[in-house]
């Protein structure tokens, strides 16, 4: 069942690995079908290491359909967010250092998409939440009470979580927080940061709809420049 849909998932943790976003079994995806099923990958497994069978097949109620492993530790939080955001499709948790390193940083509330892919790939200002215990269901309560509509979520001083309508974005999010979030801390360690205006990221958000295949022409008035 799924068979195609579960590849891309192992296929989608072997990308998160290769771009330093987890280390060794850490974080996980879910996907969600469009019958309503979901697939979760295994707890503390190696994406590598994983074939399709690996993949937990579940129902909205966390009830597994097919497969014989223990889902993610976070499936509560993953269910939570899908049962609370009917317009994701796709989770990803991850524990990627650079975004995660800026939940540290004293009287920070929020990543400002200073940076434009940032605005691109997440939607603008990725919010960072309060503490929640891995595997809890606070996780995905964080997420849905922050997330609004963007695709990232901070979670202090514990990792990412990354949501899109499929997984390819919610990849796209996590992967481009983490660059965007690599260039800050370096520029912070140099010296003050110099920030768009909102006026900008909302420019950049708009602007990021008409990327890529399908999706006609940027209009000419959004690449005006925005000053305001």
């Amino acid at each position: 069942m799924f068979e195609k849909e579960k590849l891309e998932i192992i296929k989608g943790g072997m990308k998160l690995d290769r771009y330093g976003l987890i280390a060794l079994a850490g974080g996980n995806l879910s996907l969600r079908m469009p019958t309503g099923e979901l697939l979760v990958t295994p707890s503390g497994m190696i994406y590598e290491d994983m074939v399709a069978d690996d993949v937990i097949v579940m129902d909205r109620e966390g009830k597994i359909i097919e497969g014989s492993r223990k889902p993610s530790s976070d499936t509560a939080a993953i269910l939570y967010i899908f049962n609370h955001r009917p317009d994701v499709n796709a989770v990803i948790h991850t524990h990627q250092p650079y975004a995660t390193a800026i939940s540290l940083l004293e009287d920070t509330s929020e990543f400002r998409a200073d940076l434009t892919t940032l605005g691109n790939a997440c939607g603008g200002n990725v919010p960072i939440s309060p503490y929640s215990s891995p595997g809890s269901e606070e996780m995905g309560i964080d997420t849905v009470n922050h997330l609004g509509e963007g695709h990232a979520v901070i979670l202090a001083h514990h990792g990412v979580m990354t949501t899109g309508d499929s997984l390819k974005q919610a990849l796209n999010a996590a992967v481009y927080l983490e660059e965007c979030a690599r260039a800050y801390l370096a520029a912070r360690a140099v010296g003050p940061i110099r920030h768009l205006t909102d006026a900008q990221i909302r420019q950049t958000v708009e602007i990021y709809k008409f990327v890529g295949q399908g999706h006609g022409e940027i209009p000419k008035e959004l690449l005006q420049r925005s000053g305001v």
